[in-house]
């Protein structure tokens, strides 16, 4: 066993619990995605190893080929993070579990039409920029977005997701996601999560009420480079 990540998965799972402790919730509320973007399958089998029971894609290529040599790791949950396409839809909704990056009616219903009568999960993915080319839905549609995902029979809308912009303080911006997840419930009340935080900004994101971590080189290391 690699004794570094399992070094690295320690410490950074020990920080999340101060950043509950510090903003008075129960650590056992967040769950702690590790993101594997480019390391190979063996890695998640080594985390997986230690305990870890959700992993992270941004890419559907790579969920579908780790899904495939993997998918017998009972518990194992799979979480696609990136940007979706309607063309990719099928592809992504036979490996995840759940769908982090629904932001328009298209992706939604391409998602539903997929389906084989199991339920996904799936979280509206909201653009807290001003710049319109960013993926995510704009926070004054998203509960017209929750309406339509909530209409679909085999999607199930259990929250939101976003990225803190690059350009200001995180702890703002989750505040602004917060404030979306509040409408969303007012659509869906058990819509409760928020996927929100990554390596450099998870803290604010729990004192926001992150309830989902996306967690990727604090824990795996550097990515190895591309072919």
């Amino acid at each position: 066993m690699d004794t570094a990540l399992a070094d690295r998965l320690a410490s950074v799972d020990a920080r999340i619990v101060d950043a509950a402790r510090d903003a008075g919730r129960d650590p056992a509320e967040i769950t702690r995605i590790v993101v594997t973007k480019f390391h190979p399958a063996s890695l998640i089998t080594d985390l997986y190893a230690l305990g870890v029971r959700d992993v992270g894609e941004n890419r559907q290529q790579e969920l579908t080929a780790k899904h495939r040599e993997l998918g017998a790791l009972e518990g194992l949950r799979w979480h696609f993070i990136g940007q979706a396409q309607t063309n990719k839809a099928r592809a992504v909704r036979a490996a995840a579990d759940v769908v982090h990056s629904v932001d328009r009616p298209r992706i939604a219903d391409a998602l539903d039409a997929a389906g084989d009568g199991a339920v996904l999960d799936v979280l509206l993915q909201v653009n807290l920029t001003d710049d319109p080319g960013r993926g995510g839905v704009v926070p004054a549609e998203a509960e017209a977005l929750a309406a339509h995902v909530a209409s679909l029979g085999t999607l199930r809308l259990r929250g939101v997701m976003a990225v803190a912009p690059l350009d200001e303080e995180p702890a703002p911006a989750f505040a602004r996601l917060r404030a979306c997840a509040d409408e969303v419930r007012r659509v869906v009340p058990d819509a409760t999560w928020i996927s929100a935080g990554m390596t450099g900004d998870f803290p604010e994101a729990v004192a926001m009420g992150a309830t989902h971590l996306r967690i990727g080189s604090a824990i795996t290391g550097p990515r190895p480079a591309r072919d």
